[in-house]
Protein backbone atom coordinates (compact mmCIF):
# COMPACT_ATOMS: atom_id res chain seq x y z
CA UNK A 1 0.00 0.00 0.00
CA UNK A 2 1.19 3.49 -0.74
CA UNK A 3 2.04 5.96 1.88
CA UNK A 4 1.59 9.71 1.41
CA UNK A 5 3.79 11.86 2.99
CA UNK A 6 2.94 15.01 5.02
CA UNK A 7 5.12 17.00 6.18
CA UNK A 8 4.52 20.06 9.34
CA UNK A 9 6.54 23.39 9.01
CA UNK A 10 6.04 26.87 9.86
CA UNK A 11 4.02 29.11 8.32
CA UNK A 12 4.51 32.24 6.81
CA UNK A 13 2.70 35.23 4.96
CA UNK A 14 3.16 33.54 1.38
CA UNK A 15 0.94 30.62 3.27
CA UNK A 16 -2.13 33.30 3.86
CA UNK A 17 -4.39 32.49 1.20
CA UNK A 18 -4.53 29.07 1.94
CA UNK A 19 -4.48 29.89 5.78
CA UNK A 20 -7.60 32.18 5.46
CA UNK A 21 -9.09 29.20 3.32
CA UNK A 22 -8.56 26.71 6.19
CA UNK A 23 -9.90 29.01 9.02
CA UNK A 24 -13.18 29.82 6.62
CA UNK A 25 -13.56 26.09 6.35
CA UNK A 26 -12.72 25.04 10.35
CA UNK A 27 -13.94 28.12 12.38
CA UNK A 28 -16.49 30.62 9.73
CA UNK A 29 -13.34 33.65 9.33
CA UNK A 30 -12.44 33.26 13.43
CA UNK A 31 -9.43 35.42 12.98
CA UNK A 32 -8.24 37.87 9.95
CA UNK A 33 -6.03 38.59 7.52
CA UNK A 34 -4.38 41.06 10.09
CA UNK A 35 -4.49 38.68 13.07
CA UNK A 36 -2.72 35.60 11.00
CA UNK A 37 -0.35 38.41 10.13
CA UNK A 38 0.43 39.74 13.47
CA UNK A 39 0.72 35.67 14.79
CA UNK A 40 3.39 35.37 12.04
CA UNK A 41 5.42 38.54 12.82
CA UNK A 42 5.18 37.75 16.92
CA UNK A 43 8.70 35.76 18.19
CA UNK A 44 5.99 34.90 21.17
CA UNK A 45 3.79 32.84 18.72
CA UNK A 46 4.47 29.24 16.54
CA UNK A 47 2.14 28.80 13.53
CA UNK A 48 2.59 25.48 11.58
CA UNK A 49 0.83 23.83 9.15
CA UNK A 50 0.48 20.36 7.54
CA UNK A 51 1.36 20.00 3.74
CA UNK A 52 1.34 16.87 1.57
CA UNK A 53 2.81 16.96 -2.00
CA UNK A 54 0.12 14.48 -2.62
CA UNK A 55 -2.70 17.13 -2.43
CA UNK A 56 -0.76 19.73 -4.48
CA UNK A 57 0.63 21.32 -1.02
CA UNK A 58 -2.88 22.33 0.43
CA UNK A 59 -2.75 23.69 3.69
CA UNK A 60 -4.27 19.76 5.37
CA UNK A 61 -4.21 21.47 9.01
CA UNK A 62 -2.65 24.33 10.93
CA UNK A 63 -2.07 24.91 14.56
CA UNK A 64 -0.60 28.09 16.92
CA UNK A 65 0.27 28.57 20.42
CA UNK A 66 1.03 31.67 21.77
CA UNK A 67 4.20 31.79 24.50
CA UNK A 68 3.29 33.21 27.79
CA UNK A 69 5.73 33.10 30.42
CA UNK A 70 6.71 29.29 30.93
CA UNK A 71 3.32 27.97 29.31
CA UNK A 72 2.33 27.40 25.77
CA UNK A 73 -1.47 28.87 25.14
CA UNK A 74 -2.78 26.65 22.04
CA UNK A 75 -4.82 28.69 20.55
CA UNK A 76 -5.45 27.35 17.49
CA UNK A 77 -5.84 23.02 16.39
CA UNK A 78 -7.67 22.52 13.19
CA UNK A 79 -7.70 20.17 10.19
CA UNK A 80 -9.56 20.33 6.87
CA UNK A 81 -12.90 18.39 7.75
CA UNK A 82 -11.81 16.18 4.43
CA UNK A 83 -9.05 14.98 6.26
CA UNK A 84 -10.39 14.62 9.55
CA UNK A 85 -9.78 11.05 11.87
CA UNK A 86 -6.73 10.73 9.61
CA UNK A 87 -4.02 11.38 12.69
CA UNK A 88 -3.53 15.06 11.32
CA UNK A 89 -4.50 16.38 14.73
CA UNK A 90 -2.35 14.12 16.56
CA UNK A 91 0.30 15.14 14.29
CA UNK A 92 -0.38 18.78 14.50
CA UNK A 93 -0.57 18.59 18.54
CA UNK A 94 2.48 16.57 19.00
CA UNK A 95 4.78 19.13 16.84
CA UNK A 96 3.43 22.36 18.84
CA UNK A 97 3.93 20.19 22.24
CA UNK A 98 7.43 19.25 20.79
CA UNK A 99 8.28 22.90 19.50
CA UNK A 100 6.97 24.02 23.25
CA UNK A 101 9.71 22.23 24.75
CA UNK A 102 12.44 23.08 22.54
CA UNK A 103 11.17 27.00 23.61
CA UNK A 104 12.05 25.67 27.20
CA UNK A 105 7.97 26.22 28.05
CA UNK A 106 7.00 24.25 31.24
CA UNK A 107 3.12 23.51 29.91
CA UNK A 108 0.66 23.63 27.60
CA UNK A 109 -3.22 25.14 27.70
CA UNK A 110 -6.11 25.28 25.55
CA UNK A 111 -9.59 25.63 25.84
CA UNK A 112 -12.10 23.30 23.75
CA UNK A 113 -16.49 23.27 23.26
CA UNK A 114 -17.82 21.20 25.93
CA UNK A 115 -19.20 19.72 23.01
CA UNK A 116 -16.60 18.78 21.05
CA UNK A 117 -16.22 15.35 22.06
CA UNK A 118 -13.26 14.20 19.12
CA UNK A 119 -11.07 16.65 19.88
CA UNK A 120 -11.30 16.53 23.91
CA UNK A 121 -10.45 12.82 23.64
CA UNK A 122 -7.39 13.89 21.24
CA UNK A 123 -6.32 16.50 24.28
CA UNK A 124 -6.71 13.56 26.84
CA UNK A 125 -4.65 10.89 24.83
CA UNK A 126 -1.90 13.28 24.94
CA UNK A 127 -2.37 13.87 29.12
CA UNK A 128 -4.15 17.09 29.02
CA UNK A 129 -6.53 17.18 32.31
CA UNK A 130 -9.62 19.34 32.59
CA UNK A 131 -8.60 22.79 35.15
CA UNK A 132 -11.26 24.59 34.45
CA UNK A 133 -14.48 25.55 33.21
CA UNK A 134 -15.49 28.82 31.26
CA UNK A 135 -19.01 29.87 31.00
CA UNK A 136 -20.57 30.60 27.80
CA UNK A 137 -16.78 31.26 26.69
CA UNK A 138 -17.89 31.00 23.23
CA UNK A 139 -19.62 34.35 21.51
CA UNK A 140 -21.05 32.44 18.42
CA UNK A 141 -24.04 29.99 21.07
CA UNK A 142 -22.92 31.33 24.46
CA UNK A 143 -21.77 27.31 24.45
CA UNK A 144 -18.80 26.72 27.75
CA UNK A 145 -14.99 25.73 27.23
CA UNK A 146 -13.10 23.77 29.21
CA UNK A 147 -10.00 24.47 30.21
CA UNK A 148 -7.13 22.00 29.66
CA UNK A 149 -3.68 21.72 30.84
CA UNK A 150 -0.83 19.54 30.34
CA UNK A 151 2.19 20.35 32.85
CA UNK A 152 5.74 18.60 32.99
CA UNK A 153 7.25 19.07 29.42
CA UNK A 154 9.95 21.04 30.69
CA UNK A 155 10.64 17.85 33.09
CA UNK A 156 13.91 15.84 32.12
CA UNK A 157 11.77 12.26 31.55
CA UNK A 158 9.43 14.20 28.99
CA UNK A 159 11.20 13.41 25.57
CA UNK A 160 10.21 9.64 26.71
CA UNK A 161 6.48 10.87 26.71
CA UNK A 162 7.29 12.40 23.28
CA UNK A 163 8.86 9.35 21.71
CA UNK A 164 5.80 7.48 22.95
CA UNK A 165 3.20 9.71 21.10
CA UNK A 166 5.76 10.03 18.06
CA UNK A 167 4.95 6.35 17.36
CA UNK A 168 1.74 6.82 17.98
CA UNK A 169 1.49 9.71 16.52
CA UNK A 170 3.11 7.78 13.48
CA UNK A 171 0.75 4.49 13.88
CA UNK A 172 -2.42 6.48 13.40
CA UNK A 173 -1.15 8.45 10.12
CA UNK A 174 -0.40 4.90 8.99
CA UNK A 175 -3.79 3.32 9.43
CA UNK A 176 -5.31 6.23 6.53
CA UNK A 177 -1.85 5.78 4.06
CA UNK A 178 0.05 8.85 6.00
CA UNK A 179 3.58 9.16 7.15
CA UNK A 180 5.29 11.76 9.26
CA UNK A 181 8.35 13.01 6.73
CA UNK A 182 11.77 12.46 7.99
CA UNK A 183 12.52 16.21 9.95
CA UNK A 184 8.55 16.93 11.00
Amino acid sequence: MNKFEIQIQALSNEHLPAILELDKICFGGLWSKVAYEREMDSPNSEIQGIFSPHTGEKLLGMGCFWSILEEAHITILAVNPQYHRQGMGAALLYSLINTARDRGLERATLEVRVSNQAAISLYEKFGFKTAGRRRRYYQDNSEDALILWLGGIHKPDFPETLANWYVNVCLGLDKSCWQLAVGS
